[in-house]
């Protein structure tokens, strides 16, 4: 399937993952646990991932109290955290094969309360993917469609490393 690859046309490790697991009963819950497990900390805020594709991820996070802040809303930290794993899958998923990336930063607006369930969308064009600088686009809905968290993720992208002969 063409949206599942990246530019050398080989999908990502990441994205045969997911195209394995998902096809199982419980797959989204057991794909999102097995990242969760990889990046532990992901985990406090039980994201599912319910829709992978190469440059386009989407994550859910459910309203409950344990990322409720002081107004009972989600915490807007819990949200970045869900924004971060939308991003994170997205890049694994996306990423061409002789490129690697790193975090360098993040930066968000809170324009609304976060009073229900929220979905977070990492989402870049394929040409982003050079070495360099790159801003990938992050944004968090309510289950009305209201844009409460808007930002990016600025990564790292480089060359790896030429492998050493053994």
């Amino acid at each position: 399937m063409m949206s599942d690859l990246n530019t050398n046309n080989k999908p990502t490790k990441v994205m045969s993952l997911y195209n394995r697991v998902t096809r199982l009963p419980f797959g989204h819950k057991i794909f999102s646990l097995m990242v969760s497990r990889m990046a532990p900390y992901f985990g406090t805020v039980k994201p599912i991932i319910s829709e992978l594709n190469v440059n386009r991820c989407v994550c859910q996070i459910k309203k409950r109290k344990a990322v409720h802040n002081h107004i009972q809303t989600v915490h807007v930290i819990a949200i970045c955290n869900g924004l971060e794993m939308a991003m994170g899958v997205m890049a694994e998923a996306s990423i061409p094969h002789h490129l690697r990336w790193i975090p360098k930063g993040m930066s968000v607006d809170y324009t609304a309360k976060a009073g229900s369930d929220i979905t977070c969308i990492a989402e870049v064009e394929p040409e982003q993917w050079v070495p360099g600088d790159m801003l990938v686009p992050v944004t968090a809905y309510d289950t009305d469609g209201v844009v409460v968290v808007r930002g990016t993720i600025k990564l790292w992208i480089s060359e790896k490393p030429a492998k050493k002969p053994s």
